[in-house]
């Protein structure tokens, strides 16, 4: 694999959007597929986005018993996935929030 210089930007573009070409949708579906691999219950959980240009509000919604095991003790899981969408976030030129209910 080449240096990340000597890569083409449009290459690391490819990597972060959805199969219909939405970065959000993108974003949307990597919380959505981690947050069923660590639910218990993964049929209750949903992600939903809302979007005003440039800053993007995802929320994940979990079964009660399952939120512990998202949020994570002291709450690293929860800080993994907001790092997570940070970096595609900055791919994408967009601002990204996480709140999980």
């Amino acid at each position: 694999m080449p240096e990340p210089s000597e890569r083409n930007k449009e290459d690391d573009q490819d990597l972060i959007y959805a199969d219909d070409g939405s970065p959000v949708d993108a974003m949307r579906e990597m919380i959505e597929y981690i947050a069923r691999a660590l639910a218990s219950n993964p049929d209750n959980v949903s992600v939903t986005d809302e979007g005003d240009g440039d800053h993007i509000f995802l929320r994940l919604s979990v079964d009660d018993e399952d939120k512990g095991k998202v949020i994570g003790r002291n709450g690293r899981v929860a800080q993994s996935m907001r790092s997570l969408l940070r970096v595609a976030a900055v791919k994408t030129d967009t601002r990204v929030s996480l709140e999980i209910d």
